[in-house]
């Protein structure tokens, strides 16, 4: 089984680049975040005519998440449980939950396509809230994991974080910068104490995942490696292959991050893929 995870930066925006993507790459299921459309918004048309159904998280144009799988998607489970809110208070005094998180199972297979929040700057309360969302997901991971110990379990998706040094490029200024700042990746690394692994460095040591459209980051490679596929070990078990699709950044209208690929051990009913050595 073939899956992946890509930011789309808008779905309607990129609808034809994504579903040539899947064809392309002959892709099970993608996890996709940004998707920034509600779900009567959702171009399902075009994904149906490749093979494809579609889960989806959205609520406004801004965040979002989906699933695309041309397997059975079960379990669809809209946000983790102990998700916390961000904005302007609710008349019950509660904080409004994003569209940043949805898990569905697939083959077997438990995943979730996760935004983070991106935290802004140093200082400002939209990091204190990526730092909670952090801490509250991986409690919950930390559930899962010892509730389902033989499930493949993967969290996919965009984390706003780079966790190495090597993760961004040389004159990143590390001391005035969210997604470098020691709680950011303190904050991810604790989903690697409590048992999983980012399942890609293994086989793809090098690369990044993202560049901003601005100031010709991209022609420069002043990227940053903030998308991935953190795996329990029975999901990493699974593991066969995995790469990161740098030319989908190339072309026409790209979205600013790139597809991760992972190859999973995983029989499918109507398999006819070429084998992959």
């Amino acid at each position: 089984m073939r899956v992946a995870t890509w930011n789309v930066n808008s779905i309607r925006s990129r609808v034809a680049r994504v579903v040539d993507w899947l064809g392309r790459e002959d892709v099970d299921v993608l996890a996709m975040q940004e998707i920034k459309c509600k779900p009567e918004q959702f171009p399902f048309e075009a994904f149906a005519d490749a093979g494809y159904e579609v889960q989806l998280h959205g609520l406004n144009q801004w965040n979002g998440v989906a699933f695309a799988s041309r397997l059975p998607m079960e379990e669809v489970t809209i946000g983790f449980p102990s998700a916390p809110g961000f904005g302007v208070a609710n008349e019950d005094g509660s904080l409004p939950l994003e569209a940043r998180a949805m898990g569905v199972t697939v083959s077997g297979v438990r995943m979730w396509s996760l935004y983070v929040p991106n935290g802004r700057e140093l200082g400002h309360p939209h990091l204190d809230y990526k730092l909670d969302w952090l801490a509250k997901l991986a409690d919950d991971t930390s559930g899962w994991l010892a509730a389902f110990p033989d499930q493949p379990i993967a969290l996919m998706g965009d984390w706003n974080i780079a966790p190495l040094d090597t993760d961004v490029w040389p004159t990143w200024s590390f001391e005035t910068s969210t997604h470098t700042s020691p709680p950011e990746r303190a904050a991810f690394a604790k989903f690697e104490q409590i048992g999983l692994t980012d399942v890609v460095r293994a086989r793809v040591p090098d690369g990044f995942t993202y560049w901003d459209y601005q100031q010709l980051r991209f022609p420069r490679n002043e990227g940053m490696r903030i998308d991935f596929i953190m795996g329990s070990k029975a999901f990493a078990d699974l593991v066969t292959a995995a790469s990161i699709h740098r030319n989908e950044r190339k072309g026409d209208a790209p979205s600013d991050h790139v597809p991760v690929l992972v190859d999973l051990a995983v029989d499918v009913e109507d398999d006819d893929r070429p084998m992959i050595f």
